[in-house]
């Protein structure tokens, strides 16, 4: 039976996106913060050494929110999946406000030592538990409340103000370090408005699918005066989607891990090492990327009321290939920042990541395990992704110089096609049910 199209979002809906966007920008805000000034924080909570050693700090810095994710997508997952969408999205952001009061106060390395570089450690930790259940609860909570093609944009969205958060955090650290602040401002800044982002969500309203699914099971199962503890190993309760359904999945949200990775943090180091660089020019430089990929997230949510999400990825996956076969190539070539910005900003528009699409793969989810499939998968591929990215390209460039991201980016590139593959093959097969 064809679900009736949806072209406009309800006052209901416009509030839902309203407070889960600017929860969203508030979260990412206060993660993407210590990202971007990096460049500047690691040298005061790490001890300094070698270059080469220096990365690998580097390395484990940036990991560190990402590494404890699977932890937190079971916690949120089952928080998500039994009590509710709700309830999860306002504990993350209570989460996030506390780590960053903690980092706001934590003396330096300077002050107390190898025990400031484990505290921050810590901290960056919680904070990427805790923005575990934010975008997928968001996404989710969005795409149970409305029906194509609207729903496609409005869970876009949500992407959209992540984006603008870390374009936010990188304007703010950009403005500290330029003009001589306190770094602690920042954190300060960023623990006010992750408190009043949960405040604001309090007044949602639980998902009505997640809600009518546990009702119409109430009713059924009390007409034979049997309750859901009585059915607490039912497989319909339990059901699982596919492996090979969570497989592709998986592979698709590893794609921009490693695209994230090498804009920000490999492109970084040659603007240091390269091109002699100052931590404040690498800010102000990933501040221009960060608003060109905020124009692209802006055109695709945009199209994505027009054209259909996967043919959209799809144009996103021949972009991936492109870069995987002639990026390392370029690399040799660039003499230039600018030709660098250049090679960012086209990779920022066009390589692939799951937007628009998440709505379509999160619907192949059973709804009483859907959060907690979604964030496992968003966990694992960020936390794999990440540390096979940081610390794999590290001695890839040692051995292979730019050719190293051959392998990578190449590898990635196989799964994504796999992963893309699969979901047209279902999108195809719950529209004609007969084939």
């Amino acid at each position: 039976m064809k679900v009736a199209e949806q072209r406009s979002l309800t006052r209901e809906q416009k509030e839902a996106v309203g407070l889960l966007s600017i929860g969203t920008f508030l979260e990412y805000f206060d993660v993407m913060l210590y990202v971007h000034m990096a460049v500047l924080l690691n040298e005061l909570f790490f001890p300094q050494t070698d270059p080469f050693t220096a990365s690998l700090i580097s390395a484990l810095s940036f990991c560190s929110i990402f590494v404890f994710r699977p932890f937190g997508a079971l916690i949120f997952g089952y928080i998500g999946d039994n009590i509710g969408r709700k309830n999860t999205v306002v504990i993350t952001t209570f989460l996030m406000a506390t780590s960053c009061i903690v980092m706001a106060n934590l003396p330096t390395y300077a002050q107390i030592g190898i025990t400031a570089s484990w505290l921050i450690t810590i901290c960056r930790a919680l904070q990427g538990v805790s923005s575990m259940g934010e975008v997928i609860g968001a996404e989710i909570y969005l795409t149970e409340i409305t029906k194509p093609p609207i729903q496609y944009a409005a869970v876009s969205i949500i992407t959209v103000f992540a984006t603008v958060g870390g374009c936010a955090a990188l304007a703010v650290a950009w403005y500290v370090t330029n003009y001589g602040l306190d770094w602690r401002i920042a954190f300060w800044i960023g623990a006010i408005i992750a408190l009043i982002g949960a405040k604001a969500r309090k007044s949602l309203r639980e998902t009505p699918e997640f809600v009518d699914a546990k009702t119409q099971l109430k009713l059924k199962l009390s007409q034979f005066n049997i309750s859901l503890d009585d059915l607490k190993d039912n497989p319909i309760l339990k059901r699982k989607p596919s492996k090979k359904t969570f497989l592709a999945y998986f592979f698709i949200e590893c794609a921009w891990p490693v695209t994230f990775y090498f804009i920000f943090v490999y492109c970084s180091n040659i603007l240091k090492n390269v091109f002699n660089y100052t931590p404040e020019q690498i800010i102000e430089h990933n501040l221009i990327i960060s608003l060109i990929n905020l124009c692209g997230f802006i055109i695709v949510t945009f199209l994505s009321t027009r054209i259909y999400p996967l043919k959209i990825l799809r144009v996103k996956f021949i972009g991936y290939i492109t870069f995987a076969l002639v990026g390392p190539y370029i690399l040799f070539n660039i003499n230039s920042a600018q030709h660098l910005l250049l090679l960012q900003a086209f990779i920022i528009l066009l390589i692939s990541d799951s937007m628009p699409s998440s709505p379509i793969f999160y619907k192949h989810f059973p709804v009483f395990s859907r959060f907690t499939s979604a964030t496992l998968v968003y966990a694992c591929s960020r936390a794999l992704m990440y540390v096979v990215s940081s610390f794999g390209l590290v001695y890839l460039e040692k051995a292979f110089s730019n050719y190293g991201l051959f392998f990578l980016f190449g590898l990635v590139a196989i799964g994504l096609g796999f992963g893309l593959f699969h979901f047209e093959k279902l999108d195809r097969e719950s529209m004609n049910p007969s084939q």
